[in-house]
C-alpha cells in the first residue's frame, strides 16, 4: 500500500535577524547575500507497509514524524527518493486542515468530505453517520470557530473514518478530547485494521501505540533509529527517554 525508498525532505532556513525590505535591497546591491541554513527533516527513509498493517511513529518533537505523514499524504514533495501510495487516503494531520472556522459543523462536513473526493450525493448518504459518531448533533449548526479543539477532532475523525479509506493517517488527533471518545475512536481504528485499512499513527502515548499498531518506527533527527515490533521498539525508546532525562 505504501512504499518509501530513500525519501529525504529538506527545509531552507534564513539565518539572520529580521530586516526591512529596504535593508534587504541595500544588502543585495552591496553583494551581501542572505545566509540560508539547510535543515534535513527526513534523511534516506525507506519502508514498506502492506494492506492492513498499522505503523506507529514515535520520536521526540522535531524528529520528522509529521513531515513523514505529510509526504505520504502528498502534502510535501520530497527532495529525493521515491514515494508510492496505492489507495484512497484519509489524512488527519492538522485539526484545522480542510475546515473553515466561519462555516458551521454541517457545512464543514460537506467541505471536508468534498476535499477528500466525495460528491454531494455521497456525502448526503454519509452525513447522518458522521454526525452520530461525532456526537455533535446539538452543535452541528454552530460555526466551527466556537468549537473546542476536542470537538474539531471529533468532527475530523468522524468524517475521515466514514469515507471508507484505504489508508488512514492520524497525527496526535486522539491527544485531545474526552476519554470516552478516545476509546470509541480506538475501537473504530481496530475495526479498520480488521477490514484491511492501512494506518499510520503518530502519538506520544506509548500505550496507544502498543494497542493500535502492528509495528513501530522510531525517528530521530529525521532518520530511522529503529523499526520493528511495538514491544521491542518502545522498550528501547523508553531507555533513551530515561537517559535523556538523566543527562
Amino acid at each position: 500500500m505504501i512504499s518509501l525508498q530513500g525519501v529525504s525532505v529538506k527545509y531552507r532556513l534564513i539565518k539572520e535577524k529580521k530586516r526591512s525590505f529596504q535593508a534587504h535591497l541595500i544588502n543585495y546591491f552591496k553583494g551581501k547575500r542572505i545566509q540560508i541554513q539547510v535543515l534535513w527533516a527526513l534523511r534516506d527513509i525507506s519502508l514498506n507497509l502492506n494492506k492492513g498493517e498499522s505503523l506507529g511513529i514515535i520520536g521526540h518533537n522535531g524528529a520528522g514524524k509529521s513531515t513523514l505523514l505529510k509526504v505520504v499524504s502528498g502534502v510535501i514533495k520530497p527532495a529525493g527518493g521515491i514515494v508510492k501510495v496505492n489507495g484512497k487516503i484519509a489524512p488527519l494531520i492538522e485539526l484545522s486542515a480542510g475546515f473553515d472556522p466561519e462555516l458551521t459543523g454541517r457545512e464543514n462536513i460537506y467541505l471536508n468530505a468534498s476535499i477528500l473526493g466525495f460528491s454531494r450525493k455521497e456525502i448526503d448518504k454519509k452525513y447522518d453517520s458522521v454526525v452520530e459518531f461525532s456526537e455533535l448533533r446539538d452543535f452541528i449548526d454552530t460555526p466551527l470557530k466556537n468549537y473546542s479543539s476536542g470537538m474539531i477532532a471529533r468532527l475530523g475523525f468522524s468524517i475521515a473514518t466514514e469515507v471508507d479509506p484505504d489508508i488512514l493517517i492520524i497525527d496526535e488527533v486522539l491527544a485531545v478530547g474526552d476519554a470516552w471518545f478516545k476509546e470509541k475512536s480506538k475501537e473504530r481504528i481496530l475495526e479498520f485494521r480488521k477490514k484491511g485499512v492501512t494506518t499510520l499513527f503518530v502519538s506520544h502515548n506509548m500505550e496507544e501505540i502498543k494497542s493500535l499498531c502492528s509495528k513501530v518506527l522510531w525517528l530521530e533527527h529525521g532518520k530511522i533509529k529503529m523499526l520493528g515490533d511495538p514491544e521491542s521498539v518502545i522498550s528501547e525508546y523508553g531507555k533513551e527517554v530515561i537517559r535523556f532525562s538523566e543527562a
